[in-house]
């Protein structure tokens, strides 16, 4: 159970809910209730899809391109700790400057979500967490991360009451506060690879 809400935990604030509130309402700006609905139904299931695809089949990407995970977890953890840094600097996440002005016809998928919930920073440490865990563990996880963007998905549901009772400001001091907890992951993720990577230096000398 410990292990169950930790994860979820976890990946809710992987996923920067506030943040994707903000990209969420921006881009449904004068759409109906019902529409937004749709929106977000979508933006879920299309997450869920790919999150589970990068989960099962972290270890064995790994495994072809000949990439240890320790190495990964530094590489993750580096690009989660820039994603956080640019969450408590703007209130935004550095790849998405910029994305609420464009024009498209479903913003469903592209970009809400990938990449404001799938991002490359999500995407590295879903691989990590993947390769970690092993046999019923998996599940679990599963379950959490599925747990996370169900979460998720309420937040978005109630967006609008949400932005009213926060407003923009209150919006944006969360995205922060995300920001910060997620910055403390990734220097674990990089720390742990990085005692890994050196674990067998050590062992020799």
């Amino acid at each position: 159970m410990s292990l169950l809400i930790s994860t979820w935990i976890k990946f809710f604030f992987l996923f920067a809910p506030f943040f994707v509130l903000s990209m969420f309402l921006a881009l449904t700006r004068g759409e109906s209730s019902a529409s937004r609905r749709q929106v977000a139904n979508k933006a879920i299931i299309a997450s869920i899809a790919i999150s589970i695809v990068l989960l099962f089949f972290g270890g064995s990407l790994f495994a072809v391109l000949g990439i240890t995970l320790d190495s990964f977890k530094i590489g993750s953890g580096i690009l989660l700790f820039l994603s956080a840094l640019s969450l408590v600097r703007d209130g935004t996440r550095n790849h998405a400057v910029g994305m609420p002005s464009e024009e498209r016809d479903d913003v469903s998928v592209v970009p809400l979500a990938v990449p404001t919930i799938i991002g490359p920073a999500t995407i590295g440490t879903i691989l990590v967490y993947g390769a970690e865990l092993q046999g019923w563990d998996l599940l679990i996880g599963l379950t959490g991360l599925l747990l996370a963007l169900g979460t998720l998905a309420l937040i978005l549901y109630s967006g609008s009451l949400i932005e009213k009772m926060l407003g923009r400001t209150g919006l944006n001091v969360l995205s922060k506060i995300t920001g910060l907890i997620l910055a403390a992951m990734a220097s674990q993720i990089f720390m742990s690879g990085v005692i890994g990577f050196l674990q067998p230096v050590t062992g020799i000398l």
